[in-house]
């Protein structure tokens, strides 16, 4: 059985994190001969979390990256060998896999490594002797001095070198619980491959860290497709739907099957987040569709639930701003020019004035970090469907079609969707 992971797109939303969780429970009913997990690879914004939170949900786990780590080659004996049993005792397990090294134990606590050196040192020591061998000692008792043990967590190519490096044929490896196996030289022979399936994005720079050592096996998607190269043929779903969580619903009746009610819930979540409850021009009629049919198996009433999620969205006032701007950020790359959009939901625009400053600013600070050429934040009034526009300094604004109402400032009656309404302005207004 493998793990596979699922993961969305850095700066989580909604969408990410509920594709993610649907396609998981889906793909472990189709193939339990695999194992699916659902993971996220950044940090949940206070509102995400508070409405994941209320979904009661064991909510996906924040994955760093997916590089191979030691975890990935160590190995566990299925014998255990204990310090003080005799080196005669040892011998069956070279009979069977002849391995360079043996964890042993003091009863239950891991006590070290017993090397293929440690016997050959003491066989050729006695036979130097030129008598016949017939005292058998303890194991304990020709045991060399350890290496530094490793950690489960470090890197593959990292603990390949240290291992090249030492004179030990094998080193211990311990997690946060203490001894978890060992590694030796010829589990460093070939560097293992994560197996990832990437859903509500196909785009290497917007992935987990460590996409590129991985092995792609699947994409679901309804974005704009910029995908990696996969050494495969793989399952890929883009669909321009107005959520992914709709495409994993369209998955489940093509596989005849029906998401149970906790399951239906977390779709609709990602799918009425990521639609602005259907009023998105983003959404579709294969959405209304899905949102509906969700809302009935979770037990629901679609929009008042959706409203009652909304209502849980913090102000951006009560907020950290570059936590918030950087929430759902993403960066693109059009004619050499490095942008990056931002967008937050709210429920009203009356309070813009009280933190416009103060964002304008932590704005700046994120192109800086991200090392853009320009950055704009779209702020948008989900209950009535308009948006305000905020953006750094950079000679394409304005090319912008939207009416200037402050510095950096723009006002965009009716538009809701980043995807569909505010890129394509923002790659026409840099081509220009």
């Amino acid at each position: 059985m493998s793990d596979i992971y699922i993961t969305g797109h850095k700066n989580p939303d909604l969408d990410s994190v509920c594709s993610a969780y649907g396609y998981a429970v889906l793909m472990n009913l189709q193939d339990p001969e695999n194992n699916y997990i659902p993971v996220r690879c950044g940090h949940l914004s206070s509102s995400v979390r508070k409405i994941l939170e209320s979904l009661d949900i064991d909510i996906p786990e924040y994955k760093r990256d997916i590089y191979p780590k030691v975890r990935d080659v160590m190995m566990h004996s299925d014998r255990k060998i204990d310090a003080n049993d005799l080196l005669t005792d040892a011998a069956a397990h070279y009979s069977d896999k002849t391995p360079s090294a043996l964890p042993v134990y003091d009863k239950d606590t891991f006590y070290g490594l017993l090397a293929v050196d440690d016997i050959a040192r003491w066989t050729m020591h006695e036979l130097a002797k030129g008598s016949m061998i017939t005292s058998i000692p303890k194991v304990r008792d020709i045991m060399s001095e350890q290496g530094t043990p490793i950690d489960a967590g470090e890197l593959f190519e990292d603990a390949r070198n240290l291992l090249q490096q030492s004179k030990k044929r094998g080193l211990a490896v311990y997690d946060e619980n203490g001894y978890a196996g060992y590694v030796t030289r010829r589990c460093f022979l070939k560097c293992p491959k994560n197996k990832v399936i990437l859903v509500d994005h196909n785009e290497s720079r917007q992935s987990i860290r460590g996409i590129e050592t991985a092995e792609i096996v699947g994409i679901v998607d309804h974005h704009r497709l910029d995908a990696v190269r996969t050494a495969q043929p793989i399952f890929i779903d883009a669909e321009p739907l107005g959520s992914t969580c709709t495409i994993v619903y369209q998955l489940y009746l093509r596989n005849n099957r029906t998401p149970d009610p906790v399951t239906a819930k977390v779709l609709l979540t990602g799918l009425i987040s990521d639609t602005l409850i259907l009023k998105s021009p983003t959404a579709t009629g294969v959405d209304a569709v899905a949102a509906h049919v969700l809302a009935s198996i979770a037990g629901v009433d679609m929009e008042k639930f959706g409203l009652e999620m909304f209502s849980k969205v913090e102000g951006l006032g009560e907020l950290d701003p570059e936590s918030a701007i950087s929430s759902d950020f993403k960066s693109y790359k059009e004619k050499g020019v490095s942008i990056g959009i931002g967008q937050c939901e709210v429920t009203q625009l009356n309070d813009l004035n009280d933190y416009a400053d103060t964002y304008a600013s932590c704005l700046e600070t994120v192109r800086t970090k991200n090392g853009l050429d320009w950055a704009v934040l779209m702020i948008t009034d989900v209950i009535h469907e308009c948006s305000v526009l905020m953006c750094t300094d950079y000679k394409a604004v304005r090319y912008l079609p939207y009416k200037q109402i402050g510095k950096g400032l723009f006002d965009m009656p009716g538009v809701m969707s980043r995807k569909k309404q505010l890129l394509p302005e923002i790659l026409h207004a840099v081509g220009e």
